[in-house]
């Protein structure tokens, strides 16, 4: 999609199927890939180091919640989304109004969602 060509998006995802998807579908749209981050360290490390426009991340890495890293892509006024199985149910108040991903979802379903995140950039 024109539209989300050369859009740099973190990936936080720690199940490799999972994040070699979304890999395919972010390179089919024309984004770039950053990361993906399969834990916490790693995911902050890029969230604070990275050239990034946007971010889809897995609500849980491996027991670990990922809103440390929403917290910090929120306060560098970075937009992202949660990619989850819960809907929003597994999110804090504070993330009620963050974009979600229901797990699994399609490359369109994606693509709705960083057209949405692009938008805030």
């Amino acid at each position: 999609m024109p539209e989300l060509a050369g859009l740099r998006v973190l990936i936080v995802e720690d199940e490799m199927m999972v994040s070699m998807l979304i890999e395919d579908m972010l390179g089919d749209l024309g984004c770039h890939v950053v990361g993906p981050a399969a834990r916490l360290d790693e995911a902050l490390a890029l969230a604070e180091n990275a050239e990034i426009d946007c971010a889809v991340l897995d609500v849980n890495l491996g027991g670990q919640s990922t809103f440390p890293v929403a917290d910090l892509l929120r306060a560098k006024g970075v937009p992202f989304a949660f990619a989850t199985g819960y809907g929003d149910a597994g999110l804090r108040e504070v993330d009620r109004d963050s974009a979600v991903l229901q797990k699994p979802f399609r490359e369109v379903d994606l693509a709705k969602v960083l057209q949405g995140l692009a938008k805030r950039i």
